[in-house]
């Protein structure tokens, strides 16, 4: 009986993207060159973790590895979770293989040799954004966003691009929490503001339904295109454009990911996943692709359960995917994202993008970040998008 590789997948709820795991898994086994829907040689085992704790995730990492007795432990992790798995894993010998947005900028008081990281790099995106802002619109930009989204290191990314371009002022606006109705949130008072110290550009950084309503706030509020309005890249996803494109909208964002790139290895990707998901090609899609890309090298050392071998490999590791190159070990640094800045108009039910820059990434560790972590106390736990 051919061997088979049964991997443990922590799964957090989201609202925003319910269907990212199975878009996830999917481009994962397309990368490898496996049929999903046909194949034996990999299995996923999915296991709730909740809004994505580091309660619930160690308990969930504990079921896999020692009662359903995966070979790799893999998932939505945050950062800020992480170290609580990595003494479960130690314990095992086993790799964990662990799938991120890119919300926060890395920070590794300590590094397993077992623990391997697929990163979006959010953060990479909000920083070319913000170094070119500064360049575009000068000094004095604004930023809003919720509690939520403001306790994730993308507004500090923005302001650390700035920073770089030799800004020296960004505001910030933090619309507070409401408990009892958390997706309400009253504008007024940032509105007003605008009217009494006008700023150069704002940056509104907001996930899923609620960029939605700001949007359509801020259309209604007549700042449309008196101020140059920026957004981060979740809010500029198709899926999300879809619901303001009869809006007539001029908007600004950062993407290190564009579906319409034409690359060959990307058009292969988008070719390949949207023939067997029946849906348009996104990026949790993309993340599971370029980890398949790794995992199909790795899997004749993976079905012989030699995790020494794997474990180099992935150390070491580079792949040349849809985007450019990626590896997934942060000591070996991170390969730098290229990200394209973007101005996006919506008009006639229609989405136009037109790159108007390049941005440049940073390495995770440079000395600039370092405030961003010595500042940023708050730091949830749950997945970026796990709400």
């Amino acid at each position: 009986m051919p061997s088979t590789l049964s991997i443990g997948f922590l799964t957090p709820y989201s609202g925003v993207y319910p269907y990212y795991s199975a878009h996830l898994v999917t481009g994962w086994l397309i990368g490898m060159g496996l049929d999903p829907a046909r194949q034996k040689t990999v299995k996923f085992t999915s296991e709730y973790t909740h809004m994505g704790s580091a309660d619930a995730s160690v308990k969930a990492a504990r079921k896999l590895l020692f009662f359903d007795n995966v070979d790799i432990l893999s998932g939505l992790i945050s950062y800020k979770v992480s170290p609580e798995i990595i003494p479960v894993l130690e314990n095992t010998r086993r790799p964990g293989f662990f799938f991120d947005m890119g919300e926060y900028v890395p920070h590794f008081p300590y590094l397993s040799p077992e623990v391997f990281y697929a990163s979006h790099q959010l953060w990479q995106s909000q920083f070319a954004l913000g170094k070119w802002a500064k360049g575009k619109f000068g000094d004095g930009g604004y930023v809003i966003a919720p509690a939520y989204e403001a306790g994730y290191h993308l507004h500090s990314a923005f302001r650390e691009g700035v920073a770089a371009a030799g800004g020296t002022a960004v505001k910030l606006a933090v619309l507070p929490h409401v408990s009892e109705n958390p997706k309400m949130f009253d504008l007024t008072d940032f509105f007003a503001s605008l009217e009494k110290d006008t700023p150069a550009y704002v940056h509104a950084i907001f996930a899923g339904n609620m960029g939605t309503l700001f949007l359509q706030q801020w259309i209604q509020s007549g700042y449309h295109k008196k101020i140059p309005l920026l957004i981060n890249e979740t809010m500029a996803y198709d899926d999300i454009l879809e619901d303001v494109k009869h809006i007539d909208m001029e908007l600004y964002t950062s993407m290190m990911w564009m579906r319409e790139d034409q690359g060959k290895a990307n058009q292969q990707f988008v070719k390949k996943f949207e023939s067997v998901a029946q849906q348009p090609a996104n990026i949790f899609a993309l993340m599971g692709y370029e980890a398949g890309l790794m995992w199909r090298e790795l899997l004749p050392h993976a079905l012989k359960k030699d995790w020494d071998m794997v474990k180099q490999k992935l150390r070491t590791g580079v792949v040349d995917g849809p985007r450019g190159p990626k590896n997934f070990y942060p000591a070996s640094g991170f390969a730098l994202p290229s990200a394209n800045i973007l101005k996006i108009s919506t008009t006639g039910n229609k989405i136009n993008k037109l790159i108007l820059d390049q941005g440049t990434g940073m390495r995770y560790d440079a000395k600039e970040f370092e405030t961003i972590h010595n500042e940023s106390l708050s730091g949830w736990q749950n997945p970026f998008l796990c709400i």
